[in-house]
């Protein structure tokens, strides 16, 4: 979905009038605006009621960019939040709390090129009430932590790949951060096209895959070189999971979770 001609226009006009003069590497914040409202298309995943997409974003970006506008990042990330929020809106996207926008140096990139990461992240406390978007007359709806408007036009069904109405929400914790699997599964890994990213170099890029199945959430493993262990025992085929439950990757350790 191409990103909205009047959203384009507002960006253009805010972001990059008010930063083109300090950002002189070839990486410019248009460029970043548009590919992190991408991403949130990109990423996007339905349930009954709505769309969620990505709430958290780390723009990977070369040193030498990197260090060309170091100082105005707080700005710049203001700025893309406050554009994503309203590409939200208009796109009728649910979020978990506001956009967060987080830059990284990438010495593997070189002048000009950047990279995305995106996450779906549960907030540790409840944030102030907002609307990913909204629909006239409509009623507010909390989910969770989150506040949302019902929209004007509910979905007829559920989508093939979205698990029952009542299956329990899955989650896995790593490194601290609650991260929210997707209805149909998720993947992890080392790799940024991976659902959830794992830094280890112990683990695969493409380590093992999060499904719902008839009786539960199972997890695989996907040829990976260090192989994946569930609660100490190595897994082959798909193992069943159940809250609690240690799944260990390589040499690293995400905890899964139902609610």
């Amino acid at each position: 979905m191409p990103v909205l001609r009047n959203l384009e226009n507002k960006i253009a006009g805010v972001v990059e009038g008010t930063f083109n003069r300090v950002f002189r590497s070839e990486v410019r914040p248009l460029e970043i605006a548009r590919k992190l409202a991408r991403e949130m298309e990109e990423h996007r995943y339905p349930t009954l009621s709505r769309t969620y997409v990505p709430n958290e974003y780390r723009v990977f970006l070369s040193p030498r960019d990197r260090e060309r506008f170091a100082s105005y990042e707080d700005a710049l990330a203001e700025e893309l939040s406050g554009y994503l929020l309203e590409h939200a809106r208009r796109e009728r996207f649910a979020l978990l709390s506001s956009p967060l926008i987080e830059f990284e140096t990438d010495e593997r990139l070189g002048l000009g090129e950047f990279g995305i990461e995106t996450a779906v992240v549960e907030p540790e406390e409840p944030p102030p009430s907002y609307a990913p978007w909204s629909s006239a007359g409509a009623d507010p709806e909390p989910v969770g932590h989150t506040m949302v408007f019902s929209p004007s036009q509910r979905l007829a069904g559920p989508p093939a790949d979205v698990p029952a109405p009542r299956r329990q929400r899955a989650l896995v914790i790593y490194n601290g951060r609650r991260l929210m699997v997707p209805p149909r599964g998720a993947t992890l890994g080392r790799s940024r096209d991976c659902d959830i990213v794992i830094e280890d170099q112990n683990v695969s890029r493409r380590h093992a895959e999060l499904r719902p199945g008839a009786d539960g959430w199972v997890i695989s493993d996907l040829g990976s070189t260090n192989g994946t262990r569930l609660n100490g025992r190595s897994v082959h085929g798909a193992a069943p999971l159940a809250p609690g439950d240690e799944i260990e990757l390589g040499s690293a350790f995400v905890t899964f979770e139902l609610e």
